[in-house]
C-alpha cells in the first residue's frame, strides 16, 4: 500500500496549517501511533515555516509532497528561493546563547529519522523529512498487510491460523 500526494501552497503563513492537518489527518486514518503522527506533524510545520521565512526569492509558492508506504513516511518540502545553507547554522549558538535562529533545524532532526537539505542557489531548497511510522495493531496498514501474508499462504497451500 503506497499514499502519495502533492500540495502546491502559496508562501502564506495561513498555509503551514492546512498542510499539518492534512498530514496528521492521513497518518491519523491510517493507524499510525499518536507520539509519531505529533512528530511528523511538528517537523512538517518547522519545515514549512522555515520556507515562510527564510527562502527569499521569486516564488510566490512551495510544494509539500508526501509518500507513505508500508511503514515509512518521506515528506519533501520544496521552495524556489535563493537556496540555504544549512551547514551554516552554529549548534553551539543555538544551544548556548538562546537563539531563535537555527532552532528548527535542529528540531526536525530531532524528531524524524532522516533529515537532508538539498539546496542550489537559485533553483531553491529542498528539506526531506523521513520518519518510520510506528502502526497501531489496528491499523489499516497492518490489517492490509496480513490480508497480503494471508493471500500468499493461501496460494501456496499453506493453512491460515
Amino acid at each position: 500500500m503506497e499514499i502519495h500526494f502533492s500540495l502546491c501552497l502559496p508562501r502564506d503563513e495561513e498555509s503551514v496549517p492546512v498542510v499539518r492537518h492534512i498530514c496528521r489527518d492521513a497518518l491519523g486514518e491510517l493507524g499510525v501511533a499518536g507520539d509519531c503522527v505529533g512528530d511528523v506533524e511538528l517537523a512538517v510545520t518547522e519545515a514549512c515555516t522555515n520556507v515562510l521565512k527564510h527562502a527569499a526569492g521569486t516564488g510566490d509558492e512551495y510544494e509539500v509532497t508526501v509518500a507513505i508506504a508500508e511503514d515509512d513516511c518521506v515528506i519533501r518540502v520544496i521552495d524556489s528561493g535563493t537556496g540555504f545553507d544549512h551547514e551554516a547554522v552554529d549548534r553551539e549558538a543555538v544551544v548556548e546563547h538562546g537563539s531563535e535562529s537555527g532552532r528548527g533545524v535542529f528540531l526536525m532532526a530531532a524528531l524524524v529519522d532522516d533529515l537532508k537539505f538539498t539546496s542550489k542557489p537559485e533553483l531553491g531548497t529542498v528539506v526531506h523529512l523521513e520518519k518510520k511510522l510506528q502502526l497501531l495493531e489496528t491499523s489499516v496498514i497492518r490489517r492490509l498487510q496480513r490480508a497480503a501474508e494471508a493471500a500468499v499462504q493461501a496460494a501456496d497451500g499453506v493453512p491460515t491460523v
